[in-house]
């Protein structure tokens, strides 16, 4: 893969819910873990017990930053406020919202949340903030007679809403990213970077059948920014992002 030093993404991230049992334990060992294993950047998925303002003066010590951060569904719908304020004092540019409960999918839900998005995407936008959502794979099954994942881009504000494409779940519900380039250019800032065994479960990356250099041809297209390494199930997560991250300093410039 080649691209320009002026456009190439970082691809240097981890999410951090990849370690959440490590950053229950002690979130500033974790994050000086991440550094050493040659990281750049996270994502965070919770503070643990932490303040906003406390992350980053941890970040900072150890020379991290946090373009992204995850925030739950409640939180946004109850104070949206709130999450601005957590975010800006992160220092992050992404207000990502990244998991709906089973109870949470109707089609009268997703309707609902289209609204919701770009309300809140237009007040990210007026707090020199983005807003991202971040998909798994039931936002491809049908559900009252269309594909939620297709509502969602298709109804949302392009300028408001982007989105955080999981590479993973797109090829566990049967997906072409690329597909969703041409057809949304730029609205793919942020990627999650887990591979896929050809039995479908999760894999570092470079580990598995994902063919993620050539994706990464189409980076510009996608309006990729920040890449995260994650691995929902890794049994020996610092390794696990230790071996994602071997493959990807291959990639990038980073």
């Amino acid at each position: 893969m080649s691209t320009t030093a002026a456009t190439a993404p970082q691809l240097n991230g981890v999410q951090l819910y990849t370690l959440r049992q490590q950053m229950t334990e002690s979130v500033e060992t974790t994050l000086a873990k991440v550094a050493e294993a040659g990281y750049h950047t996270v994502e965070f998925a919770g503070f643990h017990g932490h303040t906003a303002e406390d992350v980053r003066g941890l970040l900072e010590r150890n020379g991290l930053s946090a373009p992204a951060s995850h925030f739950p569904l409640a939180q946004m719908e109850s104070d949206f406020p709130s999450v601005i304020a957590e975010a800006k004092s992160l220092g992050s540019r992404y207000v990502v919202l990244a998991w709906l409960e089973q109870s949470r999918r109707s089609a009268g839900d997703y309707r609902q949340l289209v609204q919701n998005l770009n309300d809140w995407g237009r007040q990210c936008r007026e707090a020199g903030l983005r807003l991202a959502y971040h998909n798994h794979d039931f936002e491809f099954e049908q559900t009252g007679g269309f594909v939620p994942y297709q509502l969602l881009l298709d109804k949302t504000d392009p300028e408001l809403v982007f989105f955080e494409m999981d590479i993973y779940w797109m090829h566990k519900a049967g997906q072409d990213p690329l597909a969703y380039f041409e057809r949304h250019p730029g609205r793919f800032p942020l990627w999650h970077l887990k591979d896929a065994t050809g039995e479908g479960a999760m894999a570092d990356v470079g580990h598995g059948v994902i063919d993620f250099p050539a994706l990464l041809e189409h980076a510009d297209r996608a309006g990729l920014e920040f890449g995260f390494v994650e691995r929902d199930d890794a049994d020996l997560p610092y390794e696990s992002i230790h071996r994602s991250r071997r493959t990807l300093a291959g990639w990038s410039r980073d």
